[in-house]
This record gives C-alpha cells, structure tokens and sequence, in this order.
C-alpha cells in the first residue's frame, strides 16, 4: 500500500527543509515537531545515519475540524513530511491522509482527508 507521497528534488539537504517548511507555511501547516533522526541516532546508539528530519505538520483549523468527527484521530495528527538523504539524493515525502484515514473508517473524515493531501501534495511539488 502507497502511504506516501514522495519525489526526489533537485536541492541540498538544508535547502531542501527550508524550503518545506516555506511550503507547508504557504498552505497553512505550522510544524509542531522536528525530529533530527541522524542526530538522535548519533547521541542515542553512537552510529553514523544518513540526514534524515522529520517534521510533524499540523493546519490547526484542519486539524480541528478532524478532531470534531473523530476524537482519537489525534493517534494519527499531526502529519508527517520527511526529508532525507539516500545514495547522495534529496527526497521530500509526506504522509497520505487518505490512506491513514482509511484505518478510521468514519466517512466524514473522507473530504477533510482528500482536502489535507491535495494540500500535502501541493508542498512536496513545489520543493
């Protein structure tokens, strides 16, 4: 099952994160984590990864109206976006909320599910 949206882009590394990070603020996420996994792999089991950050988006008015039709679906907030560095190249790649939904299966979230991953998608294209 495809559970992701991805596409190499053709920047470095840290470019690459600011400039997802422009993008999801364009479509109205703010990130509400930032995980280093290189650094945490690093200070946690002493070995060498490649970089590796993973951002957890959130779009609050999205958000809310997912936490209205499902209590729990805080299990599946906030939205990951991923950018890492495989075999010398820059990937950006973010969740598919249509497809974490699906696990749900409350017909309500369905629109709001399709609304967040047009948006998603929309960040990860233009990087």
């Amino acid at each position: 099952m495809n559970y992701g949206y991805k596409r190499n882009v053709p920047l470095p590394f840290g470019e690459a994160v600011e400039k997802v990070k422009s993008e999801l603020a364009k479509e109205g996420f703010g990130i509400l984590t930032e995980i280093d996994v290189k650094a945490t792999l690093k200070k946690k089991l002493g070995i060498e990864y490649d970089n590796y950050l993973i951002l957890g988006a959130c779009n609050p008015p999205l958000a809310l109206k997912a936490l209205q039709a499902e209590r729990d679906i805080g299990l599946l907030l906030p939205c990951n976006v991923i950018v890492y560095e495989d075999g010398g190249k820059v990937f950006v790649s973010a969740i598919m909320p249509t497809v974490a939904m699906q696990v749900v299966g409350n017909p309500s979230l369905a629109d709001l599910g399709k609304m967040v991953e047009e948006k998603l998608k929309k960040v990860v294209d233009n990087v």
